[in-house]
């Protein structure tokens, strides 16, 4: 019924509707055909960046189901110069793409700081995860903080402890990640419920 359902959906969209007698047509086998093809795969990495604590995740999405393959956080000790700090943003996550291959990176955009300071730290760590997809020939999208926040918990100024609950949920975990982790996971999430809509997505 479910199946049905989708295929009298698409073909809605289509402005054609399926009738016993169109579904014998030519055009409308086709439609069908096309209506139940086998559900894109990817593979995606979420970044969360940061100087200190860059989050990221692996996601591997096929049809509307989605699996962690792996997650973590860059933790750059205090001691280690900033300039240091962003060698090793580059480094580790050059490592985790050459692990796991994914085609996409989706990272979070740039938001509103009151701190100049802190919104030129955020940008140079950003510059070191665009710069380890880039160089290794990932598509990169972009996704506002309250956009993810909206997409997986519902609302736009969700908390983190709620973003990391639904992160739990929605991949079937058996603990909630770190935050910068549970951060880039739902980025990921994100991309992976709009990666078909070009709208809602920004390409850098």
């Amino acid at each position: 019924m479910d199946r049905i359902y989708r295929i009298f959906k698409i073909s809605s969209n289509q402005n054609k509707i399926l009738t016993p007698h169109s579904v014998n047509s030519v055009n409308s086998v086709k439609n069908l055909n096309s209506a139940i093809r086998t559900p894109h795969s990817a593979i995606i990495l979420g970044v969360d960046p940061s100087l200190r604590g860059t989050g990221w995740g692996v996601l591997e999405a096929h049809g509307e189901k989605l699996k962690a393959r792996e997650f973590g956080v860059i933790h750059n000790p205090p001691s280690l110069r900033p300039s240091l700090c962003l060698v090793a943003i580059r480094k580790k996550l050059s490592e985790v793409i050459a692990r796991h291959s994914p085609a996409v990176m989706a990272i979070e955009g740039l938001f509103y700081a009151q701190n100049i300071r802190t919104a030129l730290t955020m940008g140079q760590a950003r510059g070191a995860a665009l710069l380890a997809g880039a160089e290794n020939g990932l598509k990169i999208f972009e996704y506002a903080p309250r956009r993810v926040k909206q997409s997986i918990v519902g609302v736009g100024d969700a908390r983190k402890n709620q973003v990391g609950f639904m992160v739990r949920v929605l991949l079937g975990l058996t603990e909630t990640p770190e935050p910068d982790a549970a951060d880039a996971l739902a980025i990921a999430i994100t991309h992976a419920n709009t990666r078909n809509s070009s709208a809602d997505q920004v390409s850098l």
